[in-house]
């Protein structure tokens, strides 16, 4: 398929969405959730894809990871046409989607169980190790009613990064967790990005939880759903969510997102 497009950075690019475009038909009404769609990421990128409700960022991540087929255009990988789901791009979405009947161990346990190349026991030890990097190895035989809301999170992103995707897709992971636990889980998410160097592609609507976390925030604007604004956030990580460093990108993407509805609602 010829040489790997580059980013604008230089870097390698992970994810190519060329021309992408989707609507979705009910009986009742047509929407267009996505017109004309193109973005590139980079290897090793964390990019948070944030705008109002209904301007389609869930539906672009879900074509990303190949859950969802566009209607025209295309998502690469790697260079390579996304055309289903793989191994190399996992979604965490925000419930967490764990097996009751199963301690966190085996939840960790059945998400490895994509990697065929590995034997139980590398299993085994894959499923501890990332018990630990979610500070979870004292709870691996605990099961999801005993857990709080913060650590049945922690669970899913240590069985979506056990199977060692090149990509995360991360679906509002955080929206429904008290401040406290949120403010721990950026801390968390920042250190394991750091030290894994995945590509993390983050869906908010949280505008400072956007700018804590990305290197880039794509402002998305609705009716239909396309890229209104790409912001580079030139901070160092990890970043504190309370740091006041913060507020000047904050405010001129919440100024930025405020001018998408109000042109919306005109």
């Amino acid at each position: 398929m010829g040489s790997r497009p580059m980013s604008g950075t230089g870097i390698p690019a992970k994810l190519v969405v060329e021309g992408v475009s989707k609507r979705f038909t009910s009986s009742r009404a047509t929407v267009q959730a996505l017109e004309n769609v193109s973005l590139t990421v980079a290897e090793g990128e964390f990019v948070c894809l944030i705008g109002p409700s209904g301007c389609g960022k869930s539906t672009l991540l879900d074509i990303m990871a190949g859950l969802t087929t566009p209607d025209s255009g295309q998502v690469l990988a790697d260079g390579k046409r996304v055309e289903g789901p793989g191994r190399q791009r996992l979604v965490m979405f925000q419930e967490s989607a764990l097996f009751p009947w199963l301690d966190a161990f085996g939840n960790v346990m059945f998400g490895l169980k994509l990697r065929k190349d590995l034997i139980q026991r590398e299993r085994k030890e894959i499923a501890e190790q990332f018990l630990r990097l979610v500070g979870l190895e004292k709870f691996k035989h605990a099961h999801v009613h005993e857990l709080s809301g913060g650590m049945k999170q922690r669970v899913a992103l240590a069985r979506a990064l056990a199977p060692d995707p090149q990509v995360l897709l991360m679906d509002e992971p955080f929206a429904a967790l008290d401040a406290l636990t949120r403010d721990q889980l950026y801390d968390d998410i920042q250190r394991i990005w750091m030290e894994s160097h995945k590509t993390i592609i983050f869906v908010t609507h949280n505008v400072r939880e956007a700018v804590c976390l990305g290197d880039r925030v794509v402002l998305m604007s609705p009716s239909p759903g396309r890229i209104a604004q790409i912001f580079e956030i030139s901070l160092p990580h990890p970043r504190d969510i309370n740091s006041p460093d913060l507020a000047g990108y904050t405010s001129k993407i919440a100024a930025a997102l405020k001018g998408t509805l109000e042109a919306v609602s005109e």
